[in-house]
């Protein structure tokens, strides 16, 4: 029996191509790198001091006001302002180094709604997920989002919070038809997903004389919303284990919100169920996911961050709707408007629009019996 051919050697790589490759690769290192330079100077308020500053500072007065050592940043400063994240002006060895205003407002605002270090809070954490990531590979099982620890709850409420409280309130809630009247009158709402209960709790600051209740299933999560419930002083404000206590089944409730969560689900479909069964006919469900496109094709032309999204979601959002045998394994990108509106129509709903709320990464709809 004659021997397979053998296969045609491959061309030499072009050296021109191969310099751009290996710069385009070294490039998502440095991204890496510098990463994890902003979780530190996050962690070390180096961000803050230079937003307080009112002025340029030089790596000695940056050190002085931080209390930290001098050499480590400057070192740390030159990482920043190579990466075109801080200001540097003047000579070498007596650069002044500051924070541009949108710099401020991204880096060091907890208020404003464009603050992203939520996200850098859980950084070594999920970094460190990598260790168990082959055996994710191999077995087809992932992680729910406890494996992350509590930095990982304390991350997602501190990226969300900005937005519940420039937005939620304000703009959200207003842009669904009667829902405001009902809950200032007294109504019934469920944030399913709730996280460590942010949105549950600023809702019921607003409405008093309605009653919200928040279901997830991370404990660490739960236990900083009941921590926030009692700094508050809420009294209308319940957290439920949505393993022990699921939303009621009997058409009570008047308002249900899920906040970029669906996506993370093992089961979102049986989930959405749970919510038309909670739901008065009369009901509103508030579902806020991420923008996310029909296809690979179009996620990669259009959305800037689609590499980004793809990775977190091995890390994290894949990792969490694949954390039981049978996960529907959506993923970060994996709820597009298309199928959101399928899935909504197989649970029982009637009624699917598109809300003109603008946010740089996700999606809001208003969906109906």
């Amino acid at each position: 029996m004659p021997s397979p051919p053998s296969p045609l050697p491959s061309p030499p790589p072009d050296p021109d191509r191969l310099r751009l490759y290996a710069y385009t690769l070294f490039t998502k290192l440095e991204g890496a790198v510098t990463s994890g330079m902003v979780h530190l100077g996050d962690r070390l308020g180096l961000y803050r001091t230079l937003a307080e500053a009112g002025g340029p500072l030089s790596s000695v007065e940056l050190a002085e006001r931080t209390g930290l050592d001098e050499r480590w940043v400057r070192e740390w400063a030159y990482n920043q302002a190579a990466a075109k994240l801080i200001d540097v002006e003047g000579p070498d060895r007596h650069e002044q180094f500051s924070l541009s205003p949108e710099a401020a407002a991204v880096l060091a605002d907890e208020d404003s709604p464009a603050f992203g270090m939520g996200q850098f809070t859980r950084l070594p954490g999920l970094m460190a997920t990598l260790d168990s990531m082959p055996e994710a590979f191999r077995t087809g099982l992932g992680h729910d989002y406890d494996s992350h620890g509590e930095d990982g709850a304390a991350s997602v409420e501190r990226a969300f919070e900005p937005w519940y409280r420039n937005y939620l309130i304000p703009v959200a809630l207003p842009a669904l038809e009667g829902v405001v009247t009902r809950l200032e009158v007294g109504g019934t709402a469920a944030d399913v997903g709730c996280g460590a209960g942010v949105a549950v709790c600023l809702m019921a600051e607003a409405f008093p004389t309605s009653e919200f209740h928040g279901y997830d299933i991370s404990r660490l999560a739960l236990e900083r919303a009941d921590r926030r419930r009692g700094e508050c002083g809420l009294t209308n404000a319940h957290f439920h284990a949505a393993r022990d206590e699921p939303l009621p089944a009997d058409g009570s409730v008047d308002l249900v919100t899920t906040f970029d969560c669906v996506h993370d689900m093992t089961h979102p479909q049986q989930v959405m169920e749970a919510i038309r069964a909670a739901l008065r006919d009369d009901g509103v469900w508030l579902l806020v996911d991420m923008k996310a496109r029909d296809s690979f094709a179009e996620n990669a032309a259009k959305n800037p961050m689609a590499a980004l999204m793809y990775g977190v979601s091995v890390l994290s959002c894949l990792s969490s709707s694949l954390s039981e045998p049978g996960g529907a394994g959506l993923g970060t990108l994996g709820l597009p408007e298309s199928r959101a509106r399928a899935m909504a129509e197989e649970a029982g709903f009637t009624r699917f629009r598109r809300l003109d709320v603008e946010h740089p990464i996700n999606a809001f709809y208003e969906v109906r019996p």
